[in-house]
């Protein structure tokens, strides 16, 4: 099989590589640079390239959940899951709603009203949280998913998700919920931009936490933009026990 592919020509040639599945799919969508860093000065935007954006863009138009964690959220500092009008006009051809589920895993619920992911959101953004959590802090402004009893059960709340008819899942991180999510085996497909850029030590990796067991990933394609790298890894598909 021919994984190394040229750069597609039109918005569909990108989708074609990147699409959605008949099946359930929790993808994550990383970058990360040449020596392993997952952020520059501790924001993921001093590693981003040519071709970074298209393909953030579309996999954001192509999924029915966004699913970031609180922190990521702050520090990245999210505006409300809007699209461009060309992607709500895809969406609404391929009979989705015209805007995916905006998800924020946090347990603490530090968050901001005034923040534009919830002050500027078409539609009301979820929390996912677990049932000790304190939810008056968001409940006038987000709609609240409880899934664990201490700590957010993940594969609980992706199943909550997964009801309400969301099974194109894309996660942005950071790495703490990238690493929570691995631990619990949930992760189906890894899109990974590698970046042209030596960082040295200091930034994390983009996985963190508690180990998981090591799960084999099936190369899907390569495809490159100047000097950045994309890669799409996918669950293989029959699964011998890896």
């Amino acid at each position: 099989m021919t994984v190394l592919r040229a750069w597609p020509s039109d918005l569909d040639g990108l989708v074609a590589l990147y699409p959605r599945t008949p099946e359930p799919v929790l993808r994550v969508n990383f970058i990360a640079s040449l020596d392993g860093a997952a952020t520059v000065g501790g924001l993921s935007a001093g590693l981003q390239g040519p071709g970074d954006k298209e393909i953030f863009d579309t996999l954001r138009m192509t999924c029915d959940a966004l699913v970031v964690a609180a922190g990521t959220v702050r520090a990245e500092n999210y505006d409300a899951l809007r699209l461009t009008a060309g992607a709500r006009t895809w969406r609404r051809a391929h009979d989705l709603p015209e805007f995916p589920l905006m998800v924020i895993v946090s347990g603490s619920l530090d968050l901001d009203p005034e923040q534009l992911i919830f002050a500027d959101a078409p539609i009301r953004p979820i929390v996912l949280t677990h049932r000790a959590a304190p939810v008056e802090r968001v409940a006038g402004f987000a709609e609240v998913i409880t899934a664990g009893d201490a700590d957010v059960d993940l594969a609980a709340g992706v199943a909550a998700l997964r009801a309400r008819g969301a099974g194109q899942v894309l996660c942005e991180g950071g790495p703490a919920l990238f690493g929570a999510l691995i631990a619990a085996d949930l992760v189906t497909e890894l899109c990974l931009t590698v970046s042209p850029l030596l960082v040295g030590g200091g930034p994390g990796r983009i996985a963190t936490g508690a180990p998981g067991i090591p799960r084999s990933m099936s190369l899907r394609h390569v495809l490159t933009r100047e000097d950045m790298i994309f890669l799409r890894y996918a669950r293989p598909p029959v699964d011998q026990g890896n």
